[in-house]
């Protein structure tokens, strides 16, 4: 895992791009002011703090947009794809604008602030949207490369900035748009993640690899546009996929996945992701994960669960 925080790396690329390109502006929901800091004296007059209004900062970056400018906007997940979602449907979508939306607070980084601060329907949300991108980068490397493939693309882009990291080292050529990484061969099942949890389902291979059982493994850190011919062409050969991601069961990751192999015959799919409920607990993040089911063991049960039902004549949902 990388000593660098995501929040940081953020902070690093929007410097870095600033520096380069003066059509780069941003718009912070009073969040992150200590490590905007260095953007913000190289940058006077293109870093603004609007406050804990967002749907008024989502309108001021699609007005900066429509003269030419490349909006970040940035703050906790819910409030700006939920509370702002509107404005991003009207203001950027319908008038065919540009932007980037650069969120914190996944899933369930702020576990102890309770639900108010929870997201985890961020993607399902966008994806009803046109001409919109969505990118999870859970390391630094991911972040700093897609962010700079994508700020100026004319596209809404999604980019859901985790606090926790993965411990993958890719390489940032191997960070492309749209393309997933295989992390791991296998012939057993296949196992498509998206976020931190790779770290689990990279444990969860090394244990069923005990029991002669061998996870193929495909790391996406695109949601839209999705690899579909790596996950359509390693659903084929193993026949049996799970899919893990920290977001709601219905709109994710996984809907994309069954929309790209329901062609495919003879396929058991089961998802590990977040119920459609308010997930009430307090604790920490970790306390919050195990309570929806993110385990090393209970991905080994769901692999188990695909493996029995090998004999299945179709399409198969496996609880």
């Amino acid at each position: 895992m990388s000593a660098k925080s995501m929040r940081q790396q953020f902070a690093d690329t929007i410097l870095e791009v600033g520096q380069m390109d003066e059509n780069l502006m941003v718009l912070v929901g009073d969040i992150s002011h200590f490590i905007l800091q260095p953007f913000a004296k190289a940058c006077p007059d293109r870093y603004y703090n609007v406050g804990i209004c967002e749907p008024t900062i989502v309108s001021m970056a699609a007005g900066l947009a429509k003269v030419g400018f490349f909006p970040v906007v940035h703050t906790i997940a819910p409030f700006i794809i939920e509370r702002a979602f509107e404005q991003i449907k009207l203001d950027f979508s319908y008038h065919r604008l540009g932007g980037n939306l650069v969120t914190v607070g996944s899933a369930f980084d702020y576990a102890n602030l309770g639900c108010t601060h929870h997201c985890y329907g961020d993607f399902a949300l966008i994806k009803t949207l046109p001409n919109t991108q969505i990118f999870y980068p859970s390391t630094p490397v991911e972040f700093d490369a897609l962010f700079k493939q994508n700020y100026k693309n004319g596209r809404v882009n999604l980019f859901r900035i985790p606090q926790e990291q993965h411990s993958i080292s890719f390489d940032e050529k191997e960070i492309i748009t749209g393309r997933g990484i295989k992390v791991a061969e296998g012939t057993d099942a296949t196992v498509i993640v998206t976020g931190p949890q790779l770290n689990k389902a990279i444990q969860a291979r090394n244990e069923l690899l005990k029991e002669g059982i061998e996870l193929e493994i495909l790391y996406m850190h695109t949601i839209i546009p999705l690899d579909t011919e790596l996950v359509k062409d390693s659903s084929a050969k193993t026949r049996r996929v799970l899919v893990i991601e920290e977001h709601m069961e219905r709109g994710g990751l996984g809907d994309e996945v069954l929309r790209t192999i329901r062609c495919l015959k003879n396929v058991n799919f089961s998802s590990l992701s977040i119920p459609n409920q308010f997930v009430t607990e307090y604790g920490g993040y970790d306390i919050l994960c195990e309570s929806v089911g993110f385990t090393v063991d209970n991905i080994r049960e769901r692999v188990r669960s695909l493996i029995s039902n090998k004999s299945r004549k179709e399409c198969k949902w496996v609880k």
